[in-house]
């Protein structure tokens, strides 16, 4: 991928030093400015190039549609649920994340809680602080033997597992994506969760909040649960339904609950937080030096890195970028985005198309469909879509407009190439290229396989006509009464019926009409 160009970033929060330190050994511009309005923000935003964030800075729709030039949104943490990701998606922007700058500050946390919760620590230590001496009150009991319950198996649950272990804890767990065979080798039996419910002693969830996941714990769940469960919830405010925890507390049905997140924060219902058997904490997941610093760090570098066009981390809208940073992928995407032009000018007049298919060819491309089908439609969109169109946004913005799009490999050949197909009321039209000496080239355009592979650069004519003696002559004739000198001229290997030949000019034509009498179709167009 071609390197990004970020020159000025806005740090809107407080993170570690060395996040600003990094970035401007770099050579980025960093300006800084805490606790600003979201009227502020959308007033500030319109002048740089990235952004980075924690959790309390809200990147809203109306923030992500008033920036001209934002390319990047880095959030110095895990969750992203503060940036609204489908808005910078169809802008075109890139979000991420730092995905493991806190794990290990989360899972602590979350041990913390659990161990509290098991033996009444806070509570203690305020009845101490009260001048009493309540032994008999805080009567606990051994986490040695219990069943832990962790829902969601990624990093932080994957922690939380090995360290709660070291107590003799067993520990089971659901998630619907890591392999259950990959659990087991950290010591985590998975289950269903209608499995999972009636077996724990204590649960903890470690998921990111979304629909499948919201109320995740409710009436339904507790009711399943052993009698006296005891809840963590250090991930997201919402995955618990607070309304129903309330419930369960009150009824013993759940003994106690470790809360580092609300869905509101800070939470105005006080009742939860007030509640004598549970032990709250005004989100210190992350609060830690260590996670500051290495969030902080990694946000830094994966800006850096993405900038000079090393790799891609921590992308969670742009995973098809990924594989752009490997050789020799930047002029596959030209070809890519070349192709979609010249489908589209050689179809101007029969506007809009339906459906688009790509087929990717040859070993070289193997896992690089992904990319190649953005920068296909890229071209294809250009001067087309509303928005801008990049390798972030180009597959948003064809859903959107209808556009059915689909792809495909076929392996087995050791040349690479890329075929796209575009149907357009009823008829198809194609093209083939490939990148031979590191230019993108145009192979084959509907059906006309040409002599010599046309090279994707510069201005381009092309011309839907009958093979005649009379064309080139004519052709050139027409071009130096315009004052447009002819650099190359690419013909067909067939010769029967109607072909497209390619004609390589020094500059656009003011105007195709006088085409009109030689031709059946011209367009032009500059890659």
């Amino acid at each position: 991928m071609a390197p990004v160009s970020i020159k000025r970033i806005l740090i809107s929060e407080s993170v570690d030093p060395c996040c600003k330190k990094i970035l401007q050994e770099n050579g980025i511009q960093v300006t800084e400015k805490q606790n600003m309005s979201k009227d502020d923000l959308i007033a500030e935003i319109k002048d740089y190039d990235g952004l980075v964030v924690r959790s309390a800075t809200k990147v809203t729709v109306d923030v992500i549609n008033a920036t001209d030039n934002l390319q990047i949104i880095g959030r110095a943490g895990t969750g992203v649920d503060n940036v609204d990701v489908d808005a910078a998606t169809k802008k075109g922007i890139i979000v991420m994340n730092t995905p493991s700058g806190n794990t290990i500050s989360a899972a602590e946390l979350t041990c913390t809680l659990l161990m509290s919760l098991s033996r009444h620590v806070p509570q203690a230590a305020m009845s101490m602080k009260a001048g009493n001496w309540d032994r008999k009150k805080f009567m606990g009991a051994e986490m040695y033997g219990k069943i832990l319950g962790i829902v969601g198996l990624g990093r932080i649950g994957k922690e939380v597992a090995t360290r709660m272990q070291s107590f003799g804890m067993k520990t089971i767990g659901y998630d619907p994506i890591t392999p259950p065979e990959v659990t087991a080798t950290w010591g985590v039996e998975q289950m269903s969760l209608e499995q999972l419910w009636p077996q724990c002693d204590y649960i903890t969830v470690h998921t990111p909040l979304m629909p499948s996941t919201a109320g995740l714990l409710n009436d339904t769940s507790f009711a399943k649960c052993k009698k006296g469960v005891k809840v963590v919830n250090c991930a997201r405010g919402g995955i618990i339904d607070e309304d129903a925890l309330l419930r369960a507390l009150e009824s013993g049905q759940c003994g106690g609950a470790g809360l580092d997140v609300f869905v509101e924060e800070p939470p105005k219902n006080r009742a939860l937080v007030n509640h004598p058997n549970v032990i709250s904490c005004p989100h210190l997941g992350a609060s830690t030096k260590e996670a500051q610093a290495r969030c902080g760090q990694d946000i830094a570098l994966q800006i850096v890195d993405m900038v000079m066009g090393k790799g891609l981390v921590g992308a969670v809208n742009a995973q098809v970028l990924a594989s752009t940073f490997s050789p020799g992928s930047h002029q596959w995407i030209k070809l890519g985005e070349a192709i979609g032009v010249v489908l589209k000018s050689c179809t101007t007049s029969k506007q809009p198309f339906s459906q688009v298919q790509i087929t990717t060819q040859g070993d070289c491309l193997k896992g690089s469909s992904g990319y190649m089908t953005s920068a296909v439609m890229v071209g294809l969109l250009t001067d087309v879509s509303t928005s801008c169109p990049n390798l972030v946004n180009s597959l948003s913005l064809a859903k959107e407009s209808g556009i059915l799009v689909t792809r495909n490999h076929s392996e087995g050949l050791t040349q690479g190439a890329c075929e796209v197909e575009i149907s357009v009321n009823g008829c198809s039209y194609r093209a083939t290229g490939s990148v031979q000496g590191g230019v993108p080239v145009l192979l084959e355009l509907n059906r006309s396989v040409f002599r010599q592979p046309v090279s994707l650069t510069g201005n381009l004519l092309f011309l839907k006509a009958a093979a005649s003696p009379q064309l080139l002559p004519s052709v050139t004739g027409l071009l130096a009464t315009a004052g447009v000198e002819m650099e190359s001229f690419s013909a067909p290997a067939a010769r029967n019926g109607d072909q497209w030949y390619c004609v390589g000019l020094s500059s656009l034509l003011g105007d195709l009409g006088a085409l009109k009498p030689l031709v059946k179709e011209a367009a032009q167009l500059s890659v």
